[in-house]
């Protein structure tokens, strides 16, 4: 397997223009073609992105594709990854990934046994912030971490026009702030903090034109001894140009001292004993242009980096296991009130 990696798009709802654009712009792939069940849709994102709009999902397993990338909803993605599962393959499939754990499992087995790499778009921990906040983490400078809390505000759930002109599945989610937002921390957290041992949730529904809950806490304890806090509210917002720029805000207390993350992706550091704090450059490229500073760019290059032999491949199918273990799991602690143990 050889650059320009052939890249087809499967499901053309509202995140996938964040897809398209990235391939569009990584010089290593070519875009080959699209796909949705709504014909309208595909021919016209075909026509904007200059490629090949694909008749039907039997039409896609024709072409000779390196990646497949997934874009379409959790009911799709078994008999999608059934179909394009092959030797060498790429599938980056979003999240959440399929509908169930016992699904997520043998999906996963599926693609292992047939020698494909499955991927799950799991795009906070490529935002740029938390890439430099891993830094710091692995360079030792905030000693051991004692706790990290992040505040999810995107103030975007209000009224009864709620997700409307956006993403109006969510009104219909049964379970919307954890399983399909928080389960971006759940990840994010084990990738900064590492496995993630107990979960406690306690979880409420603010918008009553909505199914699901959209306000909640998640309190974590990880096998290093960090404790985490997802405190999520949809209807509260946040100090920002951009509100669904980084979600929210986040702060990591530690042997050393305090680093913190505001709403413009700013990192600031307060040494343990100081008053005053000092903000730290992100040394990887912010794209205030696009969704999380770019981030599905950088997920789709780290993919082709992997590809091209450069880089280890994060969140695979397998790996990604834990966070669904963990989500199912704040779901029990929510609905009996008891700390639940993985």
């Amino acid at each position: 397997m050889a650059a320009p990696y052939k890249v087809a798009v499967i499901g053309l709802g509202y995140f996938s223009q964040f897809h398209l654009d990235a391939w569009r712009d990584i010089a290593d792939t070519e875009l080959c073609g699209v796909f949705d069940l709504d014909e309208v849709r595909t021919q016209g994102i075909a026509a904007e992105y200059r490629t090949k709009a694909f008749r039907s999902v039997e039409d896609i397993a024709c072409e000779q594709l390196d990646i497949v990338d997934i874009v379409a909803p959790p009911p799709a993605h078994k008999a999608l990854i059934e179909t394009f599962a092959s030797d060498g393959r790429v599938i980056i499939c979003q999240k959440p990934f399929c509908t169930s754990l016992k699904e997520a499992e043998a999906v996963a087995a599926l693609a292992k046994e047939r020698g494909c790499t499955l991927i799950i778009h799991e795009n906070f921990r490529f935002q740029p912030w938390y890439r430099e906040i891993k830094s710091v983490l692995e360079s030792g400078k905030l000693g051991h971490v004692y706790q990290a809390r992040f505040a999810l505000r995107p103030g975007d759930g209000r009224g009864e026009d709620a997700y409307l002109s956006r993403q109006p599945a969510f009104r219909a989610m049964e379970r919307l702030l954890i399983h399909e937002t928080g389960v971006h921390f759940v990840d994010l957290f084990q990738f900064l903090f590492g496995d993630i041992q107990s979960v406690y949730a306690d979880i409420e529904k603010l918008n009553p034109v909505l199914a699901g809950e959209d306000s909640g806490v998640m309190l974590m304890q990880h096998t290093t001894g960090t404790r985490t806090m997802l405190d999520g509210n949809r209807l509260l917002d946040h100090a920002a140009e951009n509100t669904r720029h980084t979600m929210g805000e986040m702060e990591i207390e530690a042997e050393n001292g305090t680093l913190r993350l505001d709403g413009f992706g700013k990192i600031t550091m307060r040494k343990f004993g100081e008053l005053n704090w000092s903000e730290l450059p992100v040394s990887e490229p912010i794209d205030d242009t696009r969704f999380g500073g770019g981030c599905v760019e950088t997920l789709n290059r780290h993919v082709v980096a992997a590809l091209n032999g450069t880089t280890k491949f994060e969140n695979t199918a397998a790996e990604y296991l834990s966070v669904i273990r963990v989500t199912d799991a704040a779901y029990i602690s929510a609905e009996t009130a008891t700390k639940q143990t993985l």
